[in-house]
């Protein structure tokens, strides 16, 4: 049995960008989608509810996965559709959803160009504690947006696919992180953008242009080495390597502007509470605005 993409929903924007981002990315692989509602206290999917207080939630799943099915299918008819309302709050649904997901699509939240974009704190803690992949998209999400606007500098769908960008440390195991960016290049027929930050380890001083010349060699032939093996497995992938100096947070995020997808990593934690997604990838998910995909590795 094929495991589906599935989309959370609440009716948002945000949420209703993530179905369609589901959609699209279910069509790509070739995969079912399932829809999900949940609110603690929703009566199961054929049950009518009997009180008030539960019935005009009820009303509202029913609408929000109704509406939202409708319109994909009507988009997307070649993909199957799912839908189902989880008597769960949101985040526990959402993390056992993930158990046999192939991803997990979710909205994420923007609080203003001040503030910097923000996911939300369920959406948060589901990416720190989920089994498998979750991408985050946000409200102003289209399937033109995935892709490099047309002559005219009009957003189209039927140009080329934006890049996919991956944020690599060459210090730390990556397969995970780098078969999933692959694959979906490969699937998009778009170029991979490899970004690796690399800088003078503290307490050496300040280096002269010699020795700086000398870290900078070393980090690209890692690089070089760590990417060698993927790109014999995937050989139609066209591969740009990007090396850039600075601490890892701070570069990253100005790298990826105009992706169409990140790929970025997060160590699994064997704690149950806490933020486990790292400073790269936090600073990523605040501040890049593109569809981020997180994908867990140990």
């Amino acid at each position: 049995m094929l495991n589906p993409v599935v989309a959370g929903l609440d009716g948002s924007r945000e949420s209703l960008a993530a179905a369609g981002w589901a959609a699209r990315e279910a069509l790509r692989r070739g995969l079912p989608l399932r829809l999900v509602h949940a609110r603690e206290g929703l009566p199961e999917e054929e049950t009518e509810a009997t009180l008030p207080e539960l019935r005009a939630p009820q009303d509202q799943a029913r609408r929000v996965l109704r509406g939202a099915g409708d319109r994909l299918n009507e988009c997307y008819p070649q993909v199957h559709i799912a839908a189902e309302q989880v008597p769960l709050p949101p985040g526990p649904a959402l993390l056992a959803e993930s158990d046999n997901a192939e991803l997990l699509v979710i909205g994420s939240q923007g609080l203003g160009r001040v503030e910097g974009l923000l996911a939300g704190s369920v959406a948060m803690a589901t990416v720190a504690h989920a089994a498998g992949p979750v991408v985050l998209v946000r409200a102003d999400d289209t399937a033109e947006r995935e892709h490099v606007p047309d002559g005219s500098g009009k957003p189209s769908a039927r140009t080329p696919y934006r890049d996919v960008a991956v944020a690599v440390d060459v210090g730390r195991p990556c397969d995970a992180v780098l078969e999933f960016a692959f694959r979906a290049a490969q699937l998009r027929g778009a170029p991979l953008r490899v970004v690796h930050a690399w800088h003078v380890p503290f307490g050496r001083g300040i280096p002269d242009a010699e020795e700086r010349g000398l870290i900078r060699e070393n980090a690209e032939r890692e690089l070089a080495a760590l990417l060698a093996p993927w790109r014999d497995k995937f050989p139609g992938v066209f591969v740009r390597d990007t090396l850039y100096e600075g601490r890892a947070a701070q570069v990253l995020v100005k790298a990826a502007g105009g992706a169409g997808l990140l790929v970025v990593g997060r160590r699994r934690r064997r704690a149950a509470v806490g933020s486990h997604t790292g400073p790269v990838a936090h600073a990523l998910i605040h501040h890049v605005t593109c569809p981020i995909a997180v994908i867990p590795h140990d």
